[in-house]
C-alpha cells in the first residue's frame, strides 16, 4: 500500500479557518437587527451576505494547505 495513504492526518492549525464562518454565523441575535444599513439593506442580509465571500477566502489557504501537501 501507499504510505501516503496509509500515514495518519494530524491536525493543522490552518483547519481553524474553516471555523470563521461557523463563529461568525452561528449566533444569530449578534447581526438580527436592522441598523446599520449598507446601501439601504439591514444589517441581517448584508452580513450574511457578506460571510459568504469570507467563507469563500477562509477555505483559499486551506486549500492551498492541501494542495501541497498531495505533492
Amino acid at each position: 500500500m501507499n504510505e501516503k495513504n496509509t500515514a495518519r492526518r494530524k491536525f493543522h492549525p490552518i483547519y481553524v479557518c474553516l471555523l470563521l464562518p461557523y463563529a461568525g454565523l452561528a449566533w444569530v441575535p449578534f447581526y438580527n437587527r436592522i441598523d446599520p444599513r449598507l446601501f439601504g439593506i439591514p444589517l441581517f442580509y448584508w452580513y450574511q451576505m457578506a460571510w459568504i465571500v469570507l467563507t469563500a477566502a477562509a477555505m483559499v489557504p486551506v486549500y492551498l494547505y492541501q494542495e501541497g501537501r498531495g505533492k
